[in-house]
């Protein structure tokens, strides 16, 4: 199927499961952050699978192709995993420079994601390994499993987020690049990586161009997810990557307006000058989860629509 249609991961969890204003007032947590649901403990698991069924609902009504949990179980992208790992302290946290360097059912395909070693290594205060390169490596080596066990469990697709990669390019040059190669060393399935510019409910400002992007051509990954909407990137970057699909994010979250599907084919169609129509797949930008509902199913609407355009038009059905 020409441009098939997904998420980044992320959808936004109901009110009665989560506190969405508290959630939206801080930066994504790194360790647990419990005081964030609504529901009482005994009750907790059990509502998250309740509200895991209806993100996995929106996505089929709206006629995404490849849906993902929503990751409705998680206060943010990284947190639940990274704390889940033995050696990591959740009960005395430590401190470590944020992204901006501040303190602080059916016939579609399966997509999960994880948060990936560089980032990880990046958000944890190190007090145990000799470097930073050492602690991604490791964390690498949890990835690496987890991604065989999501594989072997059923998923189709398994993206790796890996957004501090474009906040500290220099260290993934140094190492983050050799993490993320670790991490996938041995999985046969269909591999992405995530690299953005931040929330845009947190973020407000967007750079020109990606700090770190081209590097990501000899990564054994097939696809690269990126952002094009809010920040008007210029597509030619992506001429770097030759081989590689590309996830455009073509749905702006800072813009609480609904696109025409005719808005969001003229994202899809700028990345089309440097990326063949077979190697293009439609997503929103990054933290669909901070969106009111409404207008979530609303955007992804419209990208599915945009998406019938781009196959009518490029002979994709």
């Amino acid at each position: 199927m020409l441009f098939p249609t997904t998420l980044v991961g992320s959808y936004p969890q109901p009110d009665w499961l989560i506190d969405r204003p508290r959630l939206a007032g801080r930066f994504p947590p790194r360790v647990r952050a419990r005081e964030l649901w609504r529901v009482a403990d005994p009750w907790l698991a059990q509502a998250q699978d309740d509200a895991t069924l209806l993100a996995i609902r929106a996505q089929e009504q709206a006629g995404l192709d490849i849906v993902t949990d929503g990751e409705t179980r998680r206060e943010s992208y990284s947190n639940r995993f990274a704390t889940a790992l033995d050696g990591v302290d959740i009960d005395h946290p430590g401190s470590a420079l944020d992204r901006t360097s501040s303190t602080s059912t059916g016939c579609r395909s399966i997509k999960m994601t994880v948060p990936g070693p560089f980032t990880m290594s990046q958000q944890a205060q190190n007090d145990h390994y000799p470097s930073e390169e050492a602690a991604a490596l490791d964390y690498a080596v949890a990835v690496n499993a987890e991604i065989r066990d999501l594989f072997a469990a059923g998923a189709d697709i398994v993206q790796i987020d890996e957004p501090y990669m474009q906040a500290r390019p220099e260290k993934a040059r140094q190492f983050g690049l050799r993490a993320l190669n670790r991490a996938l060393e041995g999985v046969t399935g269909t591999t992405a990586v995530h690299i953005c510019f931040g929330y845009a409910a947190i973020i407000h400002q967007r750079p020109s161009g990606y700090s770190f992007l081209p590097e990501l051509a000899d990564c054994p990954v097939q696809q690269v997810s990126i952002e094009t909407a809010q920040s008007g990137l210029d597509c030619s970057v992506l001429a770097a990557l030759p081989g590689k699909t590309i996830m455009v994010g073509c749905l702006d979250l800072n813009d609480m307006a609904v696109e025409t599907p005719e808005t969001v084919v003229a994202r899809v169609t700028r990345a089309l000058a440097h990326v063949p129509a077979p190697r293009v797949v439609l997503a929103p930008d990054c933290g669909m989860k901070y969106l009111p509902r409404d207008v979530a199913a609303g955007k992804l609407a419209a990208m599915v629509a945009a998406a019938r355009l781009l196959r009518k038009e490029y002979g994709g059905g």
